[in-house]
């Protein structure tokens, strides 16, 4: 994570992005390269330096105002030059409550950059899967599609001999072109999921070039623990952090705006005026009087209460503040939960992966070894072997998709738990839902 400040910083990135994608890109690698080149995080970084500029100058004393003044007076050229130094005693005091709201305000925009740091992270993480899972099915369907053209083929060169009917010979042509078209959406699939990825890494020219692996990563061994996800998540998001320092600031505000409500400002004024007029004396002569003054003491105004007594503004800043308690008090209660979920999801996502991997997948080559045997032997035609076919197919699809779906439950249970959670669980499932429903609309054919 750097923020990019100069030609100099931003070549080195650039330099750094270069050695990442000489290689296929592991899952940090893809977080890296977000982190350097993504312009967005870019723009939250300097947003965080406004922020940062804000609270330096909220902790500065007041700086003082200077009055100038010239005025005319009636008759003789006579004019009067007035200055005025003015300092705000009531800035002045109230400088330690002002600085601390501002170092609250600025931490939570600290919190927030931490968290769109981590709400790209994730994502990045999460397009990477979906992008090479789009890679795999795209492989898969390759396979499948080379081996119903060799199929139709031989049920051709079977009807010609009158050893195959045209029905059957129909079945063979029809799923070779069903996978056609299977493969084609995927094609469209992959691309698309691709140039996402590019989006999130924040990457152009020559640099799109990059690979990814041919397969999505292994199940792991052993799963997370489930042991307080709750506390831990309370402990750690960023979010709530910001949340926390924002309501802190805003108790800060509340203070000075119950004193506000009642005394405006209070001003030291030092200054000094002088003077000029031009008199002519009895001998005709012009002259000149100078005369000069100096002032010095406390200007104070005040609001009077003649309708309110303040009440408005110290209502105004208590409902601010139960405002920011009431939201601070909702994430909490939704920190607990998302917890909850991404853990659910998480343990679910990995039985899933692991029931096609160890029981769907070696019984749908088992089925399919023994039709193969059967039609061999002519114990069963080709309309069941198209069916057993076309099953294990969908179950390899469904299998990609189940090891893709768990690696984004595993980016979401620790997004859940430090932040940068954002919109990812409904996107997942968005996409997981759109798969399971072409594929089958593809079993419908």
């Amino acid at each position: 994570m750097t923020k990019i400040t100069n030609e100099a910083e931003a070549l080195a990135a650039q330099a750094r992005v270069e050695a990442l994608l000489k290689r296929p890109l592991s899952p940090d690698a893809a977080v890296q390269i977000a982190l350097l080149k993504n312009r967005g995080l870019q723009a939250s970084f300097n947003e965080l330096g406004v922020s940062e500029a804000t609270y330096v100058q909220a902790s500065l004393p007041p700086s003082p105002t200077v009055s100038l003044g010239r005025s005319a007076l009636l008759g003789g050229g006579a004019f009067e030059v007035e200055r005025q130094l003015m300092i705000g005693l009531f800035e002045l005091a109230t400088l330690p409550q002002r600085a601390a709201v501002a170092q609250q305000e600025f931490r939570a925009a600290q919190f927030r950059t931490a968290e769109a740091v981590l709400s790209l992270g994730a994502e990045a993480r999460r397009q990477y899967y979906r992008a090479i899972a789009a890679n795999q099915q795209v492989v898969f369907l390759q396979q499948a599609l080379a081996t119903a053209e060799t199929a139709s083929q031989l049920a051709k060169q079977l009807g010609e001999t009158g050893a195959l009917n045209k029905l059957e010979q129909a079945r063979e042509h029809a799923f070779y072109q069903e996978l056609g078209a299977q493969l084609a959406q995927a094609r469209i699939d992959q691309k698309v999921e691709r140039e996402r990825l590019i989006r999130q890494l924040g990457l152009w020219g020559r640099d799109i070039n990059f690979t990814l692996p041919s397969n999505l990563p292994p199940l792991p061994s052993r799963l997370a623990s489930q042991k307080d996800v709750e506390s831990e998540a309370l402990a750690r998001r960023v979010d709530l952090q910001a949340l926390r320092n924002d309501l802190n600031a805003v108790a800060g505000q509340y203070s000075l705006d119950v004193i506000q409500s009642v005394v405006s400002d209070i001003e030291l004024v030092e200054g000094s005026s002088f003077g000029k007029s031009t008199t002519i004396n009895e001998d005709g002569e012009v002259e000149i009087e100078k005369e000069k003054s100096r002032t010095r003491g406390i200007e104070a105004s005040f609001t009077i209460p003649i309708f309110d007594f303040g009440e408005s503004t110290r209502r105004g800043a208590q409902e601010a503040y139960m405002a920011a308690a009431n939201r601070l008090a909702e994430l909490a209660v939704n920190v607990r939960s998302q917890a909850r979920e991404a853990y659910v999801v998480y343990r679910g996502k990995y039985d899933l992966a692991r029931h096609y991997q160890g029981r769907v997948l070696p019984l749908q080559k088992r089925i399919q070894d023994e039709a193969l045997l059967q039609y061999s032997g002519m114990l069963v035609d080709v309309s069941q072997l198209i069916i057993d076919a076309r099953t294990r197919i969908l179950s390899n699809v469904d299998a990609i998709n189940a090891r893709r779906d768990f690696w984004i439950a595993a980016t979401d249970l620790k997004a859940a738990l430090v932040g940068g959670l954002g919109s990812g669980g409904e996107s997942g499932g968005e996409t997981t839902t759109a798969a399971a429903g072409g594929e089958a609309a593809a079993a419908g054919h």
